[in-house]
């Protein structure tokens, strides 16, 4: 059924892909920046709408075998990938789900992060 949203990833390795995004992003920020928080969530920011909007997965989540889809499946794309990334940084909408185990922001933007392998 091509409406339909893939089953939804485990909470742990959205957890897992989490820290290895933010480490990244951290280790960037403290090498170009003086780790200054606003550059850590800016280069988070940057690095998870580049890699979501073309290949539909950050390096977290390409590392733990998860990715960002749409209904029927499809890649996210770039205004998909935008939405996503911007209420990922906000927080709240991270961290409150539906039922269904989405956040919010998986939901304003229609997507859901699924088991790739």
């Amino acid at each position: 059924m091509p409406d339909e949203l893939p089953p939804v990833a485990g909470l742990g390795r959205r957890a897992v892909a989490l820290a290895i995004d933010w480490t990244l992003a951290s280790v960037i920020s403290a090498g170009f920046f003086d780790y200054h928080p606003m550059a850590t969530l800016g280069t988070f920011a940057v690095m998870t709408i580049a890699m979501v909007a073309t290949i539909s997965a950050s390096i977290g989540h390409l590392v733990v075998g998860i990715g960002v889809r749409t209904p029927g499946r499809g890649p996210a794309g770039p205004l998909r990938a935008l939405l996503r990334t911007v209420l990922l940084c906000l927080v709240i909408p991270a961290v409150v789900w539906t039922a269904d185990g989405r956040g919010l922001h998986d939901v304003a933007a229609g997507t859901t992060v699924t088991r790739i392998r």
